[in-house]
């Protein structure tokens, strides 16, 4: 287990110079994902385009939600997954974990990247 995190510390600690200019790209502070917490996660993101948003932390969740496809209001749209397993899943992804809560990105396969601010997530409700 000890090895498993190490590795998943190196490979955050590699992308975070990715993660800051995206961030000094898009007027976003840096935050850091908390790797210890869950992701949501709505689909296998097997077709474009991708979404992503940033809620604050809450219980178990670091407060990232990542969904293909369309947009769902049901209860288990979202289920939980680690950072690494997102990280296997789609490395892509990585280098928009350190825009800060409130934050929005859509990306596609064809090089689209679409990242803003949306004062509406930046508390739960």
């Amino acid at each position: 287990m000890w090895r498993m995190e190490n590795k998943l510390v190196e490979i955050i600690e590699k992308h975070i110079k990715s993660q800051e200019r995206i961030c000094k790209k898009y007027g976003s502070d840096f935050t850091k994902t908390d790797e210890k917490l869950f992701i949501g996660l709505a689909t296998a993101l097997e077709f474009g385009p991708i979404n992503g948003l940033r809620h604050p932390k809450h219980g178990k969740m670091n407060g990232w939600y990542i969904w293909s496809g369309e947009w769902s209001d049901e209860d288990d749209f979202f289920n939980p997954i680690c950072l690494k397993d997102l990280i296997d899943l789609k490395p892509e992804i990585i280098k928009y974990l350190g825009l800060d809560i409130g934050y929005r990105f859509l990306i596609d396969d064809n090089g689209h990247e679409d990242i803003w601010f949306d004062q509406n997530i930046t508390e739960l409700k």
